[in-house]
């Protein structure tokens, strides 16, 4: 539903920010990022600290233009406060750099480069200018000096702590779009804290502060209506260069589909089967939970092999609360999205006709759906359910009839006059407990459907090229079952201008906040965004509202997904510790843990349990160090042995149930699509083969003694060597190499 067609709207007439303002005037349009430029420091002086959102909801035309002006004269002191700087990608080598050039000109064409980063990245940052993020993209800046401009803090603590570092201006990128002369711009990807920003600037103006909030219009975004949808006067200025001659808006950063391994799918399959239908999703990006959509669109598309996959496993025995958390039918009512960061999972999921169960801001609609008294199709018991529980009066009122037309109970034509509903040029008695009302009513006045259903709320959005598209692509009806929204929506249960509590519960039923992490301890903590010498992976983002949110609601639960093991300092070890000096989420929020082994329930558990609940799920490698250590700690009973059911933890094990259900048309590698061509594939797989295999000196002895026994290459091999310039190798170390990497693609 856009925004003009809820301009009489209750709820939003009371709580939206302002998106019918009267006190405020359309923004002025510059086209040209320069006079944007002028403008901030026209109207907050040269000590500039700007904050924009993280990922796509950059305005890069303005942040690229204020950078470059702020470097060129010193006396400007320029702060740029922001999350997930977006780089394309680079090779750290040169033939990781052959490798990667001729993808990125294809996958990236368009998409400009941030030029801090590009100086962040070459330390050419001058003194007067400092970034800090509070979240970065996973792993960008180990061991760089941005780990001292690193910002800790939740993701619905953002707004309040970047006031507090004094932001003084507020950049987005924005959609446009005129409707019967009137222009709404769209926060799009970004909604996340920009809804929250807009108050908050209006009082800082009321106090006589010099701020400014700025859109910049890109016309490739996908244009996001309800929430995200609001008035031309919200914003101070609004940076659109489409009128100029020629002008082309630069293409948005899409990421590539991720490659799912085999263990990534397992873990998929397991949290799959803990989604209960008619309940809540919650995921982030990446392959692990593209791995769970893909296990879901099974479950509901091809049940019969779903179920045989997990009678396989013996799901049912060896985890038994995957019979009291989910259940494994196909969705038959459907489930509801309510995550921060909206994946292209969740646009799969729904043309799937998975993602389906709407919800809506009516607490008592909400309320009469969850206990099934009502169902979305309007009928006369609808009326007479709300009639039962008080939401309108026995004789209805001006203010009953507007409602029942906002939800989509009456048709817009239905009218109240002088006592008497109107319909079509036919009346009636408007009082209820009049025995020809309802049949009037069902004859003349009740709609199809309830209307201001939404199916999915986020807070931003990226993906890959395609999943932009759709959202491109869908219809109207399909857009305003979408609510890209304010973070503190999402990611807490406290009131908020959108929406209270309770509403927010009600729509929330049996939610299943699936998250990842990269190790967990024994004791059920959970490492996500750092290491134990305080060096910043990522960084907590919502992970840990979330995780505290599921603990609020009696039927959600929070899932953590990890995988068994992984190479750290060319070691292949555990992601199950004994211990490990950081953690993410306290043990006191532990709750469900899966790698590619199994599921850990662990909420409310002992600790001798949740101890051995986690080694039944390690790699079998690392199972009986675990062991011995929770038994040295007196955590465990001494006498305590690992089941044999459970004991078979291997990589071999999970090939083998991997083998037997590709042969069968199941997983692979990109479900989704893949953005990479056949050669591109073989020669990556080789290439991180050989990086895992040399990533340590007897490593390194091993291969090159192999390398030296390969066969000469051949025809096809020397083409894949030629596209990354090692078909004649110039110097030692470059012979070695293509001895090293023949090796590999011979395989």
């Amino acid at each position: 539903m856009s925004v003009l067609e809820l301009v009489d709207s209750e709820f939003r007439a009371n709580n939206l920010v302002a998106s019918v303002s009267t006190t405020k005037l359309p923004a002025p349009i510059v086209d040209d990022a320069e006079k944007m430029v002028d403008h901030i420091i026209a109207t907050v002086g040269k000590d500039i600290v700007v904050g924009v959102p993280l990922a796509i909801g950059k305005p890069l035309n303005f942040v690229n233009a204020l950078y470059q002006r702020a470097k060129a004269d010193p006396t400007i002191s320029l702060r740029i406060e922001t999350g997930i700087s977006l780089e394309k990608p680079v090779g750290k080598s040169k033939i990781e750099r052959n490798f990667l050039e001729p993808f990125v000109a294809r996958e990236f064409d368009g998409v400009p480069d941030i030029d801090y980063m590009m100086d962040l990245r070459a330390g050419k940052v001058p003194s007067n200018i400092k970034v800090s993020e509070f979240f970065f993209k996973a792993g960008s800046f180990m061991n760089s000096p941005q780990q001292q401009n690193y910002t800790s803090t939740n993701y619905t603590h953002a707004v309040r702590d970047l006031l507090e570092k004094g932001v003084n201006v507020v950049g987005q990128l924005v959609a446009k779009r005129t409707i019967n002369d009137v222009t709404t711009y769209s926060l799009c990807s970004n909604s996340d804290l920009a809804l929250d920003f807009v108050p908050e600037l209006d009082r800082l103006k009321a106090e006589g502060r010099s701020v400014a909030l700025i859109g910049e219009v890109n016309t490739n975004m996908p244009f996001m209506c309800n929430h995200a949808e609001v008035a031309d006067t919200e914003f101070d200025m609004i940076l659109d260069s489409n009128s100029k001659p020629n002008h082309k808006d630069y293409a948005l950063f899409a990421a590539p589909h991720a490659s799912i391994s085999a263990e990534d799918h397992l873990i998929g399959l397991y949290s799959c089967s803990l989604i209960k239908d008619g309940g809540t999703l919650q995921v982030g990006i990446g392959s692990l939970s593209s791995a769970l959509t893909y296990s879901a669109l099974v479950r509901h598309q091809d049940n019969r092999a779903y179920t045989a996959m997990l009678a396989d496993l013996d799901i049912a025995n060896k985890f038994p609360v995957t019979k009291t958390v989910g259940d494994n039918n196909q969705f038959d009512e459907g489930l509801y999205g309510c995550s921060e960061l909206m994946v292209d999972g969740f646009m799969h999921l729904y043309k799937a006709g998975i993602l389906k169960r709407e919800v809506f801001e009516d607490l008592t609609i909400q309320k009469l759906l969850n206990k099934k008294e009502i169902t979305t199709d309007v009928s006369i018991a609808t009326v007479k359910a709300l009639l039962e529980h008080g939401a309108i009066n026995e004789a209805l009122s001006v203010d009953d009839v507007s409602y029942l037309k906002r939800l989509g109970i009456f048709k817009p034509y239905v009218k109240l006059v002088d006592g008497k509903l109107i319909a079509q040029q036919e009346s009636v008695s408007a009082n209820l407990s009049n025995a020809d009302t309802s049949a009037w009513i069902e004859k003349n006045a009740l709609g199809e459907k309830l209307i201001g259903g939404v199916v999915m709320h986020g807070a931003f959005f990226i993906g890959p090229k395609d999943f932009y598209a759709d959202l491109n692509n869908l219809t109207e009806d399909d857009h305003t079952k979408f609510c890209m929204t304010s973070v503190n929506y999402v990611n807490d249960l406290y009131d908020h201008m959108l929406g209270n509590q309770q509403i927010k519960q009600a729509q929330r039923k049996h939610a299943r906040f699936v998250n990842s992490g990269m190790m967990v301890t024994l004791d059920g903590s959970v490492i996500s965004d750092a290491l134990e010498n305080g060096q910043v992976v990522s960084g907590v983002g919502g992970q840990y509202n979330f995780v505290a949110q599921s603990h609020q609601m009696r039927d959600s639960r929070s899932i953590i997904k990890i995988r068994a093991t992984s190479y750290r300092n060319g070691k292949l070890k555990s992601n199950i510790l004994f211990n490990y000096g950081h953690n993410t989420i306290p043990r006191q929020l532990r709750d469900i843990v899966i790698t590619e082994y199994g599921i850990a329930d662990l909420r409310g558990k002992p600790d001798h349990v949740v101890y051995t609940e986690l080694i039944r799920i390690a790699d079998s490698r690392f199972q009986q160090q675990l062991l011995d250590d929770a038994k040295a700690a007196g955590k465990v009973a001494k006498d305590y042995q690992i089941p044999k059911a459970y004991a078979n933890n291997t990589p071999e094990a999970i090939q083998a149930f991997y083998k037997k259900y590709t042969d069968q048309g199941l997983f692979g590698p990109f479900p989704f699509g893949c953005s990479f061509t056949d050669q591109e594939l073989k020669l990556g797989k080789a290439l991180k083969a050989l990086k895992s295999k040399t990533a340590t000196s007897s490593g390194k002895i091993k291969a090159i003694a192999n390398a030296m026994k390969s066969p000469k290459p051949d025809h096809n091999i020397e083409s894949l060597l030629k596209r990354i310039g090692l078909d004649k190798p110039a110097s030692f170390e470059e012979k070695i190499t293509q001895k090293l990497l023949i090796a590999e693609l011979i395989k």
